[in-house]
């Protein structure tokens, strides 16, 4: 009876699997960039593992959440990931009412204000600057 391999899961976020469980994964997916593009990784051409959730996302360092894709498509799908995620954040943050305050000069988070006649005075002791 053949022995089976035990799920290979990360200590951390950070860790790296090894040779071995690299190859595994190689082989459960046939050496195929798991992009959409279904090209055959080549010998020599350089490869990454990628989460298929992301972990930002709630996805786990484990085996089983790995996939290869070739460097270039794992660089453009993480950025387009980036982008998304940090679409979403800022229509949160606008929904809930959270924004970067303004500094322009007559801004009401502004040092400064600016009268209706133009002149410009210092908020706090309203002299003119």
């Amino acid at each position: 009876m053949a022995r089976t391999k035990q799920e290979w899961i990360g200590r951390t976020d950070d860790s790296m699997p090894s040779a071995n469980v690299r190859l595994r994964i190689w082989e459960r997916f046939e050496g195929v960039c798991q992009c959409g593009c279904g090209r055959k990784i080549q010998a020599g051409e350089t490869w990454d593992l990628d989460h298929i959730k992301p972990l930002e996302d709630g996805g786990e360092n484990r085996e089983s959440n790995l996939q290869p894709l070739i460097t270039a498509h794992h660089r453009t799908k993480t950025a387009k990931e980036n982008t998304q995620r940090a679409r979403i954040r800022g229509q949160k943050k606008a929904h809930i009412g959270i924004r970067r305050p303004s500094r322009m000069p007559g801004s009401r988070n502004s040092k400064y204000k600016i009268k209706m006649d133009g002149t410009v005075v210092d908020r706090e002791t309203g002299e003119p600057v």
